[in-house]
């Protein structure tokens, strides 16, 4: 009964080959292995609806489609067995599809089995291709670089990618897959946030196949491989590595220089000197106002300081800057928002979602959040955005950042014991440095825990911001003694963490990108003079060399003297009696 089944699930290809459906037992042991690891994210039907949708973005894979984005075979065909492999092993970075390394070569074929069970599409002869070839990349030179930026142009890709590919092109917020579900373009500077791979090869292959069901194009007709292979220098080079190397310590260099934050390019003059470190920023998920895939995932930062003050520059990617609108660290997230807007959280209210915490949610189950209309975007105006008071999508709230410190350190001598790092606790209350960048002015908070977020004027702090083709840079400067926080001494080092809102993606309150505890290190103002300890150490060591030649030939010396003593005394007892 097996083979038979196996047999009428063989189909001749054009080309000559078989599609391969695997048996019902193996299908049978690949559902196994579905059930256990997918379904809840993909669904039990492979429809990308499982339990555990509506927190994730993107959205799980729909596999009733027959729609693959990352694949080596041509624009609109299906995956191999090969490609659907890769992904299950690896994943897809940055995504809620984790790789799954553990599972045996066996069970990962009968899950490709179980999986292509989903779509009739895999029965059908005319939707394989054959893979596409991928040439050896070509050398990045500066030449090659130059034309893949001509191409770039060419191509439009700013339109999405940004003029410097960091993402923030006009269209990006606007970008939907086939199932019309909002999706987040690439940012070409962050290599390692590629979900296809970040190789040359990888980046050949996608603008060779294209992303299906996504504007994503595949560029194998309207570009010549020599093109195709200088565009992927080109945004190769836009990239600072294939990995973001995350560091933990932010080291604040001491400066004789005022610190004026009003004066750009001097303040950049300043920061020049400074060393940068990328820290790791994650979602929320412990507390209410959970934020399960922040789009913002990293963040940039550097410190200076003088005999009076410290500053703190911090610098992160997003599509565009949202600075109109409210935010705050202690604003209130329905339970409703926490699952992306989707489903209802048992309030009494009559519209699908219920109310919460008096903030109704949006009869719309958009990206945008905005709510009950017609159009795209939710209000059926005749503008491209709806209603010409609407504003753009997002508006209601804007993107924020703050720094979080200790409000005060252990004593010297004594164990550190780090607050809590979702804004403190009632025994460690932490300091945080807000920025709502609408206005761009730093205000001050004292964090006792999510629910107990109170401002304090204890401390000024100041702050300049600026947007620039996808990027926010926000420079803080406070004095560095502190009259009820904590006080920046030399060669110390302070816990700092960071906190990150979107305002595009709703965020706002407990519901953001953060970090945990990281440190940074004043530097000492004076560094200890090297000449002397040098000139020092070469002096000892050449009294010491000198000294052992002399304690050497010494010895040598009383050797010599000693065995011709001896001599004398060996010639005269042997000499003959007269």
């Amino acid at each position: 009964m097996a083979t038979l089944a196996a047999a009428v699930l063989l189909v001749a290809l054009p080309a000559g080959g078989q599609v391969d459906l695997g048996t019902e037992e193996q299908r049978a042991a690949g559902k196994i292995v579905y059930d256990k690891y997918c379904g809840q994210c993909h669904g039990d039907t492979g429809d990308g609806n499982g339990y555990a949708t509506p927190r994730v973005k993107p959205k799980p894979r729909d596999f009733t489609t027959g729609t693959y984005k990352f694949r080596t075979t041509p624009n609109g065909m299906l995956p191999t067995d090969d490609d659907l492999r890769r992904v299950i092993e690896i994943g897809a970075p940055y995504t809620s599809m984790p790789g799954w390394p553990n599972l045996t070569s066996a069970e990962i074929q009968n899950v490709i089995y179980y999986i292509k069970s989903f779509s009739p599409d895999f029965e059908n002869p005319d939707r394989y291709g054959e893979p596409i070839e991928i040439p050896r990349p070509l050398e990045s030179t500066e030449e090659s670089i130059a034309r893949g930026r001509v191409v770039y142009e060419e191509q439009g890709c700013a339109a999405c990618h940004g003029e410097v590919g960091r993402g923030d092109g006009p269209s990006a917020p606007t970008l939907v897959n086939d199932k019309g579900d909002p999706i987040k373009v690439a940012d070409l500077t962050q290599r390692w946030t590629y979900r296809g791979g970040a190789t040359k090869e990888d980046i050949y292959r996608t603008f060779s196949t294209g992303l299906n069901g996504t504007p994503m194009p595949s560029y194998a007709d309207s570009l010549e491989i020599e093109d195709r292979q200088h565009l992927v220098n080109y945004v190769y080079s836009l990239g600072d590595g294939d990995d973001p190397n995350y560091g933990t310590l932010i080291t604040a260099v001491y400066s004789e220089e005022p610190i004026d934050l009003q004066d750009g390019e001097t303040l950049d003059a300043l920061f020049e000197t400074a060393p940068m470190t990328r820290f790791p920023l994650v979602g929320q998920i412990s507390e209410p106002g959970r934020n399960f895939f922040p789009s913002v995932t990293s963040i940039e930062a550097q410190a200076v300081y003088n005999r009076d003050e410290i500053a703190f520059r911090v610098r992160w990617h997003d599509l565009r800057a949202d600075t109109s609108g409210r935010n705050n660290p202690s604003l209130e997230v329905p339970m409703w928002d926490e699952d992306n807007g989707i489903g209802d959280d048992g309030g009494d209210s009559d519209d699908f979602f219920g109310e919460f915490g008096g903030e109704e949610a949006p009869a719309e189950d958009d990206f945008f959040g905005d709510s009950g209309g017609d159009d795209f975007f939710g209000d059926g105006g005749d503008d491209f955005f709806g209603a010409a008071d609407a504003g753009p999508p997002g508006a209601e709230f804007s993107d924020a950042v703050a720094l979080q410190f200790p409000a005060s350190l252990a004593p010297e001598g004594t164990p550190e014991l780090k607050p809590y790092f979702l804004y403190g606790d009632s025994q460690n209350p932490v300091d945080l440095w807000f920025v709502n960048l609408t206005y761009g002015v730093a205000d001050t908070f004292r964090g006792r825990g999510s629910e107990s977020i109170e401002p304090t004027e204890a401390d000024i702090v100041e702050a300049v911001t600026s947007y620039d083709q996808g990027q926010w840079t926000v420079t803080y400067k406070r004095r560095r003694s502190s009259r009820a926080g904590v006080s920046f001494a030399e060669q110390q080092y302070t816990p700092v963490a960071f906190s990150v809102w979107d305002g595009f993606n709703r965020e706002r309150g407990n519901k953001r990108a953060l970090s945990s505890w990281f440190y940074v290190y004043t530097e000492p103002s004076v560094q200890p003079a090297t000449t002397f300890p040098i000139v020092r150490a070469a002096v000892i060591v050449l009294v010491l060399e000198l000294l052992v030649v002399f304690l050497v030939r010494r010895r040598a010396r009383r050797q010599a003297a000693g065995e011709e003593a001896a001599g004398g005394t060996l010639a005269a007892t042997e000499a003959p009696a007269v």
